[in-house]
């Protein structure tokens, strides 16, 4: 959309006799050239881990087909509780002798031929259709469980990657800030050139190291991104997740874990599927219901019959037999799978706990040496400026207080890391 504002002044334009207010022709040429300009409104930037995990979920293909595979699953269950295997089938067939002797021979027959249930078929394929249809629910959820790991991953990962730029840049900072203090004294004689050197030589380190780490950071937003496809604000909230108090000596994970309900259901489905395929040991008998109306030649009457048929395979098929060894073979796989997962997944939960546990002791031991590091750097800066402490001791001092500064950020930061493996071990997602 065009506008000429040459035109709008002239068809504006205000005489001084008339003393029209001038601020709201203002406000209208104001949004006049915003929609000009097409602007429109941004979707908020991603804050926190929830928003992170459910922009993150929306472009799952497990998402974007969950309600299809409920669909199939009600159409498998309703196909199972009909009365019959499959829709009856009409059966239309006509003879004559036209084409040979035509001598008014006629017959025309009617029918219906329904397939039955085999004895015990009807139950077992309705119990199988509503495993499957649970097993859909644990399948969703068991996918969603995945992604929140990898997510957290991604988050703390960023997050770590972020801190290291922040006290990269604050090393880099101080050591300028030294530089200085050292060339003002090198340039008034009470420091060595030598000493100029060395500090130089810290700010130099700094900045390759504010360089590398910036470089990590861009690499933990693109693994991030690449996940939520949504901007990220430039300040994450850090705050650790909720934790569940659990007894310390629990290990063993609960039976509404997403991996083992979802392997749980697939071995409901197996079993299912195994009795089923255990009554299907033939094919379907088939019942006809025919009217057949004929006559034999010209001038006689139509005479008319009723014909009622069953139709009952004998033997079993190869096909039936291949389906009962496959369905007992998936049951076997998913047993022994449920088995080793809910060993794993015990084994996970130990070593979250005590990763937890050694985060929270290792915090705060950091912390206490952070403090005593940013006090001693400051009794060697103000002995420094007094020509007391000598130009390396300054350095090693400034080296130890920003290690322990970064170590003390980083073990916070392990800590809410550690919750959130806590939780993922729980089978818990993002709150």
């Amino acid at each position: 959309m065009y506008f000429s504002f040459r035109t709008l002044s002239r068809a504006f334009s205000v005489d001084a006799r008339s003393r029209a207010p001038i601020a709201p022709l203002c406000a209208l040429l104001l949004a006049l050239s915003t929609a000009s300009t097409g602007v429109t409104a941004q979707a908020p930037a991603v804050t926190t881990l929830r928003q992170a995990f459910e922009a993150a979920w929306l472009r799952q293909p497990e998402a974007a087909s969950a309600d299809l595979h409920r669909q199939a699953a009600q159409g498998r269950k309703a196909a199972a509780q009909s009365w019959t295997v499959e829709p009856p089938s009409l059966e239309v067939s006509a003879k004559t002798d036209r084409l040979n002797r035509n001598e008014g021979s006629r017959e025309l027959e009617f029918g219906v031929a329904v397939p039955l249930w085999l004895p015990g078929e009807r139950s077992r394929s309705l119990a199988l259709a509503e495993a499957e249809a649970g097993a859909i629910d644990s399948r969703t959820a068991a996918a969603q469980w995945r992604l929140a790991g990898t997510l957290r991953d991604a988050w703390w990962g960023l997050h770590r990657a972020r801190v290291e730029v922040g006290m990269a840049r604050a090393r880099q900072d101080s050591a300028a800030q030294l530089a200085r203090d050292v060339a003002r004294r090198v340039a008034a004689g009470e420091l060595a050139k030598a000493d100029q050197h060395q500090a130089d030589g810290a700010l130099a380190a700094a900045q390759a190291e504010l360089a590398a780490s910036q470089a990590s950071q861009t690499l933990a937003e693109q693994a991030l991104r690449a996940l939520t496809a949504e901007a990220l604000a430039p300040a994450l909230l850090d705050a650790p997740e909720a934790a569940p108090a659990m007894p310390t000596d629990e290990t063993e994970p609960v039976s509404t874990h997403p991996a083992l309900r979802e392997l749980s259901d697939r071995a409901l489905m197996a079993e299912r599927a195994r009795d089923l395929a255990g009554v299907q040991q033939r094919a379907n008998p088939e019942l006809t219901l025919a009217t057949t109306r004929d006559r034999g030649a010209f001038g006689d009457r139509y005479g008319q019959t009723v014909t009622l048929g069953l139709r009952f395979p004998l033997g079993s098929s190869g096909a039936n037999q291949a389906k009962r060894a496959t369905a007992g073979a998936e049951l076997i796989e998913a047993q022994a799978q449920l088995t080793l997962e809910r060993q794993r997944l015990s084994g996970e939960l130990a070593g979250a706990r005590a990763r937890l546990l050694a985060s929270q002791a290792a915090a705060e031991a950091a912390t206490r040496r952070s403090v005593l590091a940013r006090d001693t750097r400051g009794f060697v800066e103000k002995s420094f400026r007094a020509g007391e402490t000598d130009l390396p001791s300054r350095l090693r001092v400034e080296l130890e207080a920003f290690e322990a500064e970064r170590q003390a950020t980083l073990a916070r930061l392990n800590v809410n890391q550690a919750i959130s493996a806590f939780n993922q071990a729980l089978g818990l997602l993002p709150q």
